[in-house]
This record gives C-alpha cells, structure tokens and sequence, in this order.
C-alpha cells in the first residue's frame, strides 16, 4: 500500500474522487445562497480534464502555471488540474497589484495562466501586457456545461476561443510525478519587502496536511466556511487539503468576508469548521462582545463573573452558525484579552502557528485543550528546537528552528536566501523569537528583527506594546518602534466611533498612553502616540509590513 507521503497531489484528488463519490465536495454561496455546487466524482472528473486540457495548449512536465482568481469551486479544481498535466501551480493573490503579477510571472517563468474574469483587469494592465497575449490564458470561471458539451474559454495570442473539455480522460499521466518533486510556487508578500518565491513539494504539502488530524480530525458531517484566501498556505492546505482527504465539504462566498457577508453565510452554511486570522475575532470581540459583557451586571462581580462569560461565549457561537467544533486562528499573534476570553467561554478556538516554508503549520492546540499564550506542540513526524540568535535572549529562549518533511525545497531562484533560510545541519530558521516549555508547547515571543533593545539591554517585543493598543476601542492598529533617541514611539489607526467622537484626539492619545504604560514594564513604555490617517498596508494574515513603516533600517524584517 502507498504510503501517504508518497502521494502526489493528483493522487490525494483521485482517492477522495473514488471514496466520496456523490458526497458534496464544494460549494459557493452568493448573497448567502447556493449558486453552485459539485460532488466529489464531479471534482476529480473535471480535475482531471483540466489537466489534460493544460497539456493540449502545449504544457509540458514541470511548467509554471499561474492560478489567479477569488476564492471558488474552480479554484481548487484548477489547482489538481495543474498537479495532473504535471506542472507547478503558482498561485497569487488577486489584490497583488498589476505590476506585482508581472514580476513574478517573469521570475516564475510561466507557461501558462489560470485566471478568473474578475483579475482578468490585472492581466490588461499590465506594462508588458504582450508577455501574458503569447501564453494561454484560461478563465476558470467560464465552463458553459457539466454535460458532455462541456467547453471553456481559452485565449491564446489575443485571440479567445471555446474548448471542449474531454470527457474521457486518461490519468495514467500522473504515474510520471514524484512526490519529492516541486508542486507549488508561493510567492509571499511576507514583511519583509521582496516577495519570495517558496518551493513546496507534494510531499511537503500532504504530509502538512496529515501531521495536522492530531489537532482537527475532520469527517464527511463536517463543513468548512472559506474566508480566507486560497492562494496562501494556511486556507490551501488547512482549508482545502485536510477537508478533501476527510470527505469533508467546503463552501466558498463570493465576497470579501464583511460582517454583512458572513451573518447570512453562517446561517445558511451552520459551519462546523472556520479559519480565521486574528483580526476577524478580535473586531467581532472588541466592537461587539466586550462592551455588552463589562455592562453586564454579573460580570460586575467576581464570584459571577464566569457566568457572564460562559454566557457571552454562547452567544458568539449562535453568531458564528451555532455548530462550530474548530475555531482556528492563525497568521498573526492573537490579543491576550481575546485569547483569555475565548478560553474561559470554553469556545472551540484552536491556535496555531506556522510559516508557508512549512507547508505551513509548525505547532497547533485541539480545541479545548488550549494554554493561553502558547502556540501549541509540533504536529507529527515534525521536531521543533530553541537555537542560539545574534541577540541577547531571556532565559531558554532563542530562535525557533524546525525539521520535518514539511520543511520547503528552498527559495525559487535564489540560493543566497535558501541557504541562509537554513542551518548547518538541515534545520529551518524561522526568524521568530521564542522559547519551548517542558510540555513542548511553544510560546513565540515575536519576530527577531523587530525585537527592539532597551536602554540596559534589556528585550522590548513591539508585538506586545501593539496588542495592548489593539484591546483599546480608540485603536484599529497599531505599530511601535524605536525613535532616533531610543525612545518607543506608538504609530495607531483610530477606529471609526474614535474619529467621529466629539473628543479632544491629544487628550485622548495621552490617557491612552498612560493606560498601556501602566500594564507595561519601566523599559518597555511609550514616550508618545502618533496618528496614521491611512490604513497600514498589510500581508495576506492581516500583519502590517512593517517595512514600510518604520524609519530606517534597523526595525526592517
């Protein structure tokens, strides 16, 4: 029997084809109903001739294709259809600007691109728009059919044409792939300035996957609600991968996940698995929960107080759907008062933590089995150590490093980056500061770069500072850094109700100030707030890149 590991993607496609059959695979939901919807059979049928459809436009064995559309049914059948053809997906995000999406069609070096009508505008306004008119262009959302008669619409040196997908397709094809071979480019936008291009196998991929059924065994009841995108690691092999190999099913929206989006596809989809970043949770918990919970009057007393909690908890599970098991946050540290919330409301929230060099999940929790500030223990057959940094650390503490079969092939195209990407001896440096207990749960204390020292040497973590700003109902973000004298300074984006309140903003900015110096130790407070009238531009998890922020370059990561 092949071992799962030995898998390739096409592979993993045609098992849950064959196994789930006429099981509802995937769905998408318009104005919060079902617009369109295919089984399983359906789903590695159409995989399949989407592969074989590559090859007849003249892809050969390890092309590059770009994958560039919204979240959709025929973005995961695009993605198996590229593993079938043997080739390399290369997926991106449709809100890459125009210029973004040429360069990396040109590093990447692209045979091929996938797109749906809506980034069809990226492509157009493109400088060197004559590189993408010689390639084909296939539009993934224009299939006319699921019948016999089933065309798409392809164009090919400018020129738009009907193809009819084959309806008997030979799959022995895919006998030709290994599993240690290159699946997928993701170029990540990172914090760091330049994208970089990860190289993830198959088996980097699926064996992410697998590791991750010690913290989320998913079966053919469960439903998925996909919010985030697609083309990063954490929705891709979290949010597609894990609930295909179950025979889960998973529903896509056709909008950017807004409140007035997600109320009513929560209530016509009831999901029993969620993926979110930070920020979704920590906006619904801010601007909603915790106003009405330090109202209530039993949360007012301490011997009453886990009551009103426990309370508050049920009523953020009826707004997600009331059948919620596994609430997964990840991408980005969460606030420690959300955190404490969620805990003691006993809501099925599971934290996790990873890299897209690391397919992408490096630790996780079960729901309910939690510990506040912890990221969790490595997933299976993946080893987790604490190695030595150029900066002066706490006690145990230093830079995570990881080694596993989900660790990436290396940088697309740059081997000085792969190289430093890694130690001596094979083990993956995840530029994270942060030390392991003796539990072997993981506690990231931040990212090394932006770790800032302080006037004795000591440690100060700006993710901290911000999350604190964060919990305020003034702040909608918030980035600290060190000032040309040393000093911390606090750059924030008020929220809309602190904008439009009849206050005076300096006063305002100086209570603040005092609120979070009180909480903070002597070396780590702020000297002064500043306002950003703009939102921070931000990575794909809802980080702000950093970068472009902060003077200099001594805070650059």
């Amino acid at each position: 029997m092949k071992k799962i590991y030995d898998k390739t993607l096409a592979q993993l496609c045609l098992d849950s084809s064959n196994k789930y059959k006429n099981l509802p695979a995937l769905t998408m939901l318009s104005d919060g109903k079902i617009s369109r919807s295919i089984t399983y059979s359906v789903f590695g049928k159409r995989a399949q001739q989407i592969g074989a459809l590559l090859k007849k436009t003249g892809l050969v064995k390890g092309g590059k294709v770009m994958l560039l559309s919204d979240n959709c049914p025929e973005w995961a059948v695009f993605y198996f259809g590229i593993s079938f053809a043997g080739a390399v997906s290369v997926p991106l995000l449709t809100g890459f600007s125009a210029e973004q999406i040429e360069h990396i069609a040109i590093h990447s070096g692209i045979s091929a691109v996938c797109l749906g009508q809506n980034a069809a505008e990226k492509i157009e306004q493109a400088e060197n728009r004559s590189f993408f008119e010689k390639l084909p262009l296939i539009y993934i959302d224009s299939i006319n059919s699921e019948e016999e008669t089933a065309e798409i619409t392809v164009s090919i040196n400018g020129e738009k044409k009907l193809m009819r997908l084959d309806q008997t397709v030979d799959s022995n094809f895919i006998s030709e792939q290994n599993p240690e071979e290159l699946a997928t480019i993701i170029y990540t936008s990172g914090t760091s300035g330049s994208s970089k291009g990860v190289m993830l196998s198959g088996r980097n991929i699926i064996s992410c996957a697998y590791s991750c059924i010690k913290f989320v065994n998913l079966t053919t009841r469960d439903r998925l609600l996909s919010v985030l995108p697609l083309a990063h690691s954490y929705e891709c092999t979290i949010g597609l991968l894990i609930p295909l190999i179950a025979g889960s099913s998973i529903t896509y929206i056709d909008k950017p996940p807004s409140q007035s989006v997600l109320l009513p596809a929560v209530k016509a989809v009831r999901p029993t698995i969620m993926l979110t970043v930070p920020l979704l949770i920590e906006k619904i918990y801010f601007n909603v929960v915790a106003p009405k919970l330090k109202n209530n009057q039993l949360y007012k007393f301490p011997f009453t107080r886990s009551l009103a909690i426990r309370f508050a908890g049920k009523k953020v599970m009826k707004a997600f759907g009331g059948c919620i098991r596994f609430f997964g946050i990840g991408g980005a540290p969460l606030s420690a008062e959300v955190e404490s919330f969620l805990h003691r409301a006993r809501f099925p929230y599971a934290i996790g933590y990873g890299l897209t060099e690391c397919a992408p999940l490096i630790a996780g929790n079960a729901p309910l089995h939690s510990t506040v500030g912890s990221a969790g223990t490595a997933p299976e057959g993946v080893s987790l150590r604490i190695g030595k940094c150029d900066v002066q650390c706490g006690a145990n503490e230093g830079e995570i490093q990881v080694y596993g079969p989900n660790n990436m092939i290396g940088y697309y195209n740059d081997e000085k980056r792969t190289k430093e990407a890694f130690t001596e001896d094979g083990w993956l440096r995840t530029g994270d500061l942060g030390f392991i207990d003796k539990k072997k749960r993981v506690f990231v204390r931040g990212r090394l770069k932006a770790l800032i020292l302080g006037p004795s040497g000591e440690n100060i973590y700006p993710e901290e500072i911000e999350g604190l700003l964060g919990s305020s109902q003034l702040v909608e973000d918030a980035l600290v850094y060190s000032g040309k004298r040393g000093e911390l300074v606090a750059i924030v984006c008020l929220t809309d109700a602190a904008k439009t309140a009849a206050v005076a903003i300096e006063q305002t900015l100086e209570e603040l100030r005092a609120w979070v110096n009180k909480k903070l130790a002597d070396f780590s407070r702020l000297s002064r707030i500043e306002i950003r009238y703009e939102p921070f531009e931000k990575t794909p998890t809802m980080k702000i890149k950093r970068y472009l922020y902060v003077p200099g370059t001594a805070l650059v990561v």
